[in-house]
């Protein structure tokens, strides 16, 4: 039973402390939607997304009111589109009309991103996948709710290079079409090693092959919950500070279960999995970084930082799993650059490097996330700094992303406005030594001996 007092807590990290559902996203299947003709597949598309989706946002809305929880985004993920037009589409362009597709659905239902214009390719490309993954430059350039991923890496099946080397042309391509815009096309693709099949956040969410028809996945987020808690017990031992995240990443998981099942009931629509990470957003303390810094660092990237990270990421996990029995997705702790006011103080303050936080990735859920860096950085050294971040993924066995945006005309020491959600972020400098003789080899990293346990 929720007593008077827990009402009142939840109310206070509401009000006072930034918590919020970060989003609800509606997966949805479109398998049954692959024809041979690029039109049909296209009418089957736009049909089955506006009939699934059609209330999502409105739903969203009520429950908004009713239960005074901020429901900040409602969002849609769809399968991998290299597989759905894979029979229809036999150029770059072929795919481009799909992505102008999604986003007009995107547009017709209310949501703010649609995520699923994607290909996994872990251990090989396709035709199809090659297709659209040359495609992406050009469909993030007219559309704007889209979002794309690639996933090129996976412990079971190694690194494609070959993927990794093409992409890192892809993202400097991406931030040419949309250089008026501040390259903001970059913002809206991840590469990612071990990518989820139900992660609800964006920009690296698709609905993966092994989910249902349709299914309601939900995103809680409350960095500025957990700080406050921790500011209640400084300088407290590590076991209080342990099991303060622990209680307070049950409390804001059993925010997003009373959310997710509420969705689930009203639309009709299995519930999936809660993704308990902590997401930044520009707003003032509501900061990954600055949780850190109660921990005890001064400055996110001081000494200390990853192991503080990874006392962090694993407590919340702990106290999550306790709240809900379908925790999923990512879960943990988000630590975007342009995102996180604390992160950005940290890199303007010369605590926090490129490499401090490719550390940082080892212990927490993502990766290199909404990171700005020179628009005359070479593809072959963006290429390497993703194989780094999927060797790590691969190797550790959890999810790794990459999300680069090379701002065209920018560099180190100039600041990039996104707005909204993305924030803005201090163009960060990028080691200037090369590596194209290792990513013009061609092929694949194959899988660690761990990999084989079968």
């Amino acid at each position: 039973m929720i007593n008077l007092f827990e009402v009142r807590e939840t109310n206070q990290m509401i009000t006072q402390e930034n918590l919020d559902v970060r989003t609800i996203t509606l997966g949805i299947s479109l398998l049954d939607c692959i024809s041979d003709d690029v039109e049909q597949l296209n009418k089957n598309i736009y049909e089955k997304i506006i009939r699934t989706a059609k209330d999502l946002v409105s739903c969203g809305q009520e429950i908004e009111r009713e239960y005074g929880i901020p429901i900040v985004n409602k969002r849609i993920s769809v399968t991998p589109v290299s597989l759905v037009g894979g029979s229809a589409c036999k150029t770059p362009e072929d795919f481009v009309t799909i992505a102008r597709t999604l986003d007009k659905a995107a547009h017709e239902v209310g949501v703010n991103f649609l995520g699923g214009y994607s290909a996994l390719v872990s251990k090989g490309m396709t035709s199809a996948d090659e297709l659209l993954i040359r495609s992406i430059p050009e469909a993030l350039s007219v559309t704007e709710r889209v979002c794309s991923s690639v996933n090129v890496g996976s412990t079971k099946t190694g690194i494609d290079m070959d993927a990794v080397r093409l992409l890192g042309e892809i993202i400097l391509q991406t931030a040419e079409k949309t250089k008026e815009k501040d390259s903001l096309g970059c913002a809206k693709l991840v590469v990612f090693c071990n990518a989820p099949d139900d992660n609800p956040f964006m920009a690296g969410a698709f609905h993966g092959v092994t989910e249902a028809d349709a299914i309601i996945n939900v995103g809680v987020s409350g960095p500025g919950v957990v700080k406050h808690a921790l500011s209640q017990v400084r300088g407290a031992d590590f076991e209080t500070l342990c099991e303060t995240i622990k209680k307070t990443a049950f409390k804001v998981t059993r925010v997003g279960q009373l959310v997710a099942q509420e969705a689930s009931k009203r639309l009709g629509i299995p519930f999936g999995i809660i993704d308990l990470s902590l997401a930044p957003t520009p707003a003032i303390g509501d900061s990954v970084a600055d949780i850190l810094c109660e921990i005890g660092v001064e400055y996110a990237g001081a000494p200390g930082t990853t192991a503080a990270l990874a006392l962090l990421n694993d407590q919340v996990k702990k106290g999550g799993v306790m709240a809900s029995s379908y925790v999923g997705g990512l879960s943990g702790a988000f630590i975007p650059v342009s995102e996180d006011q604390g992160m950005i103080d940290a890199v303007e303050a010369g605590a926090l490097s490129l490499e401090k936080l490719e550390a940082m990735t080892c212990v927490c859920s993502v990766g290199l996330d909404m990171i700005a860096i020179p628009g005359d950085t070479k593809a072959s050294t963006i290429s390497g700094i993703i194989a780094d971040e999927m060797a790590i993924g691969m190797v550790n066995q959890k999810t790794t992303a990459v999300r680069l945006i090379p701002v065209i005309g920018k560099g180190v020491g100039d600041t990039v406005e996104f707005g909204g959600l993305l924030g803005h972020a201090p163009v960060m400098p990028v080691n200037p030594f090369g590596c194209e003789n290792f990513i013009s080899r061609k092929g694949r990293i194959p899988a660690p001996i761990h990999s084989f346990k079968n």
